[in-house]
């Protein structure tokens, strides 16, 4: 039977450019890598996906291209992860993008928010059929735990219009999909800005995972945001679901004003040069 790790304990990468050995000690919660341009913050992170694309049901102590992942349980098979990309390029015209179901889609960012429209769908559905199982039971307890069920959801949507009050956007409560109403008209998550489209996607990632434990990837997250959306966005996290772990590059200093300075590493504190090097 395949076990599920609820955390990330600690990344190594042998050779890294053939130049270097890294060895990062992750913690459960907040991880945050800074460095300046071009010492490998955006590299370690995707090798890091990479190595759980590649070995999804095997052991995690297993090297694969040199880089080895090791997990909070040491007989954990597998770890649900997320990653985030920040920049809304155009997609590529093609037989991918031509089979899509919605032709609103174009950029990178409509594309993951197409995906988590159906994750969001499913969420609503496991949320709402645990509510009625919890109802249904004969312990007041289990009733009682049934309202609290939909709290997460409640709260997305109130950080959302939050945020989003200075255009006068908000939420359309009435939609099973996310949606938006701004002076009497809908609209569709694929009409927000990049930087609307951006936070959407960070916060609605959080939300589906739906309480549990996993991993969200993020390479430098404050592309878009304002500074103020930057300063809430690891507290907005936790907030929705303090079980993700995350990992995430930054260069912006206001990302971790809000208490997050003693999570951070540099990418110097974690390198050291290879002691054998590649051929």
């Amino acid at each position: 039977m395949e076990i599920q790790a609820n955390y990330i304990k600690r990344i190594e990468i042998n050779a890294l450019w053939n130049r270097f050995d890294i060895a990062w000690d992750l913690r459960p919660d907040v991880n945050i890598l800074s460095g300046i341009n071009g010492v490998g913050k955006s590299t370690i992170l995707n090798r890091s996906v990479t190595y759980l694309e590649q070995t999804t049901g095997r052991a995690k102590s297993d090297a694969t291209n040199g880089v080895h992942l090791y997990f909070d349980n040491p007989q954990a098979t597998f770890i649900t992860y997320d990653v985030i990309r920040s920049y809304d390029r155009p997609l590529v015209m093609g037989d991918f993008t031509a089979h899509m179901a919605d032709p609103h889609v174009r950029s990178e960012l409509d594309w993951q928010l197409y995906l988590l429209q159906r994750r969001y769908l499913d969420y609503q559905v496991n949320i709402g059929n645990r509510m009625i199982e919890l109802l249904s039971s004969a312990v007041e307890a289990d009733r009682m735990q049934a309202a609290s069920l939909s709290t997460p959801k409640r709260r997305f949507q109130e950080l959302i219009d939050e945020l989003f009050s200075y255009t006068d956007k908000r939420i359309d409560r009435q939609s099973n999909e996310i949606a938006f109403i701004q002076g009497g008209e809908r609209l569709l998550p694929y009409q927000l800005s990049s930087g609307e489209k951006q936070m959407l996607v960070i916060l609605l990632t959080v939300l589906v995972r739906n309480g549990q434990h996993g991993v969200l990837f993020m390479d430098e997250p404050e592309a878009s945001l304002h500074i103020d959306w930057q300063q809430k966005l690891i507290g907005m996290i936790r907030e929705l679901n303090p079980q993700i772990q995350l990992i995430l590059t930054t260069h912006s200093p206001a990302v971790i004003m809000e208490g997050w300075m003693d999570h951070v590493t540099e990418v110097s504190e974690i390198a050291c040069p290879t002691a054998t090097p590649r051929p």
